[in-house]
C-alpha cells in the first residue's frame, strides 16, 4: 500500500470520509513523509486532520500541543468515540492518573498524546517524551506565539525546544487566523523557516456578516434571537464581565436559555458552564474573550458581539466558532460610537511602550474599517488576511447596500464646535455637549455654560441626533477627531485641519433606512433548508436518540456524531450497516458501536 493509499484508508476506516478537503491531503502526505508543516486555515476547516491522520500513519505517538486544559478531555473523547488510542497530561490529573498515561505513552499503546505547553516546559515532561518514541509534534493555535496578538501565550515561546531536542520529528503548527506579519512571528518564533507554508482561504462562505447601529443592543440582540436563531445555539460576547452578567440574567427573563463565563467566575462554575454548553443542545454562552479559543461545538449558528472587537484578527477567530459544520450561520455585531471612545482610552492607558500602542491603535482602526466600509464585508475581511474576494452577496453591505455621502460640511461644523469650545472658552467636552449645540438644545449644560452664545449654536439641524453620533464616530474612525482624557473629551489631530480649511473631502457612510434581513439560505439550523420534509422528522429521532446516547457517556452530543451525518442518513434512509458505513462521518468504530442503533431508529420511523 502506497503511502496515499495508507492516508485515505485511514480517513475512511477512522473518521468515515471519502475524500479530503482542499489541501488536506497535500499538508498529510508532507508530514507522513517527515516535513515540517505551517497550516493557516479557517476553524471549521478540518485542521485536526492534518496531524491526526499523520500520528495515525507513522510510527509512535502524536504529541499535540494545546493551550486548551479545559477542552483536553473533549477532544479525547471525540477521538476515543473513532476509536484512536488518545490521552492527555496535564494539571488535572491524579498523581495515579498522571502515572498510568505516561506507562501507556511509554508501552507504544497511544496513537495522540496532548500536553498544554506549560506542561511541556516541565523537565520531568521532556525526560518522559525522551523515552518514548514520538511520531510528530503539533503545535495548534500557534498564533498564541504572536506576542502582540489577540491570545498571546508566554509558554509557546519556549516551543523552539522541540526542535532543539527533536530534530529529526516533524512538527506541524496550525491556526485559523494570521495576518502575514504575524504569519511571519509564527515561523520565526517557533523555528518553522524551513517549514512548507500551507495558506487556505479564508472565506467561510456559511458565515453572514452582519454589523448594526448600537441602538438598545440587549433588545436588538433579543430580536436577532427570537426572529431567526430561536433554539439555537450561540454565543455572544461582551467586553466586561458585568456587562456578560447582566446580559444573561436578561436572555434568561426573557425565556432565552443562557449561561456567562468570565475569569471572574470560580473554575468550577466556568467548567460546569462550558460542558453545559458543549453538551446541551439550544444553550446561549454569554461570555468576555476568555472563552472559546478551541471550541470544537459543530452546530454553533451564531456569534453575536455587544461590544466592538479590539482587531479584525479577534473578531475574525471569535466569529469563525459560528457554523463550524458548514451550515449557515450568522456573525452579528452591534457598534456605535461609545465602543470607538472606550477603545481609544483603553489604548491610551495601556501598559507598554509607544510601539505597543502603535500596534494596537493600528489594529482598532482595521476594525473601524470593517465597520465603517461601504463595500462588502466579506471581500474586507479576506483582504486583511492578504486574500482577494469579490462581493459575497450575503452579507449585509451586499444585501443592503449603505450610501456612501460627502461628509465635509458635517465634519467642519463638528470639528468647528470642539475647536471654538477649546478656543474660545477653555473647555472640553464628549460628544453628547457638541452635539447639543450644533442641534440647537437649550439644555441645562449649554444654559450652565451658555454655549448657546457660540456661532456654531443651532448650525446642524439638517441632520438628526443618531446621524450626528456617527458623523462623530466616523471621524473618530478616520482619525479626523481624538478621545483625551479620563473623561473620553474629545479633541483636534494633525489632519482636522485638512478638514477645517477644506482641502481633505471627508467621504461617510449612511445607514440604509431597513437593516439587512438573511437569505433564504440563512434560516435557523432548526429546520436546515436542505432537508427534505420527509426526513425532517427522521432528523429528529436522530438528534433525540443521539442526545440520549451522549447523556449517557457523558459527552457532548457531537462526539456521537455531527449533525450532517445525521441529515445524510435521514435523507438517505440506509437499511443494512452496508449502506449505513457509506455515509460521511460514519466510520468503522462509529458503525460497529452505534450501527444496530441507528438503523432501529430508521425502522421504527417507517
Amino acid at each position: 500500500m502506497t503511502a496515499e493509499e495508507h492516508t485515505r484508508e485511514v480517513l475512511h476506516r477512522v473518521f468515515g470520509y471519502d475524500t479530503f478537503r482542499g489541501e488536506q491531503q497535500q499538508i498529510i502526505e508532507h508530514v507522513v513523509g517527515g516535513g515540517d508543516a505551517l497550516v493557516l486555515m479557517p476553524t471549521g476547516g478540518g485542521k485536526s486532520l492534518c496531524y491526526q491522520i499523520p500520528a495515525l500513519a507513522r510510527d509512535g505517538v502524536g504529541v499535540v500541543i494545546s493551550p486548551l486544559i479545559a477542552l483536553m478531555q473533549d477532544q479525547v473523547d471525540s477521538l476515543r468515540a473513532l476509536g484512536v488510542r488518545a490521552d492527555f497530561l496535564n494539571s488535572t490529573l491524579s498523581l495515579d492518573e498522571r502515572r498510568a498515561v505516561e506507562a501507556t505513552f511509554l508501552a507504544g499503546d497511544l496513537d495522540l498524546l496532548y500536553l498544554a505547553p506549560e506542561g511541556l516546559g516541565v523537565p520531568a515532561t521532556q525526560r518522559l517524551l525522551e523515552r518514548g518514541r514520538i511520531a510528530l509534534f503539533a503545535i495548534d493555535e500557534a498564533h498564541c506565539v504572536s506576542q502582540w496578538g489577540h491570545d498571546f501565550r508566554p509558554d509557546y515561546l519556549g516551543l523552539t525546544v522541540l526542535h532543539e531536542r527533536w530534530p529529526t520529528v516533524p512538527r506541524i503548527a496550525l491556526t485559523a487566523t494570521a495576518t502575514p506579519a504575524t504569519h511571519a512571528e509564527i515561523a520565526l518564533r517557533l523555528n518553522l523557516k524551513e517549514a512548507r507554508h500551507f495558506v487556505a482561504s479564508f472565506d467561510r462562505p456559511n458565515i453572514q456578516y452582519r454589523i448594526v447601529p448600537k441602538n438598545e443592543p440587549r433588545r436588538q440582540l433579543l430580536d436577532l434571537l427570537r426572529t431567526e436563531h430561536q433554539g439555537d445555539a450561540g454565543i455572544v460576547y461582551c467586553l466586561s464581565r458585568a456587562s456578560v452578567d447582566k446580559t444573561a440574567e436578561f436572555l434568561v427573563q426573557q425565556g432565552i436559555p443562557a449561561l456567562p463565563y468570565h475569569a471572574g467566575l470560580d473554575a468550577g462554575t466556568r467548567a460546569a458552564n462550558q460542558a453545559r454548553f458543549l453538551r446541551e443542545d439550544g444553550l446561549v454562552m454569554v461570555a468576555t474573550i476568555a472563552f472559546g479559543m478551541g471550541i470544537d461545538k459543530p452546530d454553533v449558528r451564531f456569534v453575536a458581539h455587544l461590544d466592538l472587537p479590539k482587531s479584525v484578527e479577534g473578531y475574525y477567530q471569535e466569529t469563525g466558532r459560528a457554523g463550524r459544520d458548514g451550515l449557515p450561520s450568522t456573525a452579528w455585531l452591534a457598534y456605535g460610537l461609545q465602543d470607538v471612545v472606550q477603545q481609544r482610552k483603553m489604548i491610551d492607558s495601556s501598559e507598554g511602550d509607544a510601539a505597543h500602542r502603535r500596534t494596537l491603535a493600528a489594529h482598532l482602526d482595521a476594525m473601524l474599517a470593517l465597520c465603517e466600509t461601504v463595500e462588502c464585508r466579506r471581500a474586507r475581511l479576506l483582504a486583511y488576511f492578504g486574500e482577494t474576494g469579490t462581493p459575497c452577496g450575503n452579507c449585509d453591505t451586499c444585501l443592503a447596500p449603505p450610501e456612501a455621502w460627502d461628509g465635509t460640511v458635517a465634519a467642519q461644523k463638528l470639528l468647528s464646535t470642539v475647536l471654538r469650545l477649546r478656543r474660545e472658552r477653555n473647555q472640553r467636552f464628549g460628544a453628547g455637549q457638541s452635539i447639543d449645540i450644533l442641534l440647537g438644545k437649550k439644555t441645562d449644560k449649554v444654559a450652565q455654560f451658555d454655549h448657546a452664545s457660540l456661532s456654531v449654536f443651532g448650525i446642524g439641524t439638517e441632520l438628526r441626533e443618531s446621524e450626528w453620533r456617527g458623523v462623530v464616530r466616523q471621524l473618530l474612525a478616520q482619525g479626523l477627531l481624538a478621545v483625551q482624557g479620563e473623561h473620553g473629551t474629545l479633541a483636534l489631530t494633525e489632519a482636522s485641519g485638512e478638514v477645517l480649511r477644506g482641502t481633505r473631502q471627508v467621504m461617510m457612510r449612511r445607514e440604509p433606512e431597513r437593516a439587512a434581513r438573511p437569505s433564504r439560505g440563512a434560516r435557523s439550523a432548526a429546520a436546515p433548508a436542505d432537508l427534505d420534509p420527509q426526513a425532517q422528522p427522521v432528523f429528529e429521532r436522530l438528534r433525540a436518540w443521539r442526545a440520549a446516547a451522549a447523556r449517557e457517556q457523558g459527552v457532548p452530543a457531537y462526539v456521537i456524531f455531527h449533525d450532517a451525518t445525521l441529515r445524510q442518513i435521514a435523507t438517505e434512509a440506509p437499511t443494512s450497516l452496508t449502506q449505513l458505513g457509506g455515509v460521511s462521518g460514519v466510520g468503522q468504530a462509529k458503525l460497529a458501536r452505534y450501527g444496530a442503533q441507528i438503523l432501529e431508529v430508521l425502522a421504527e420511523s417507517e
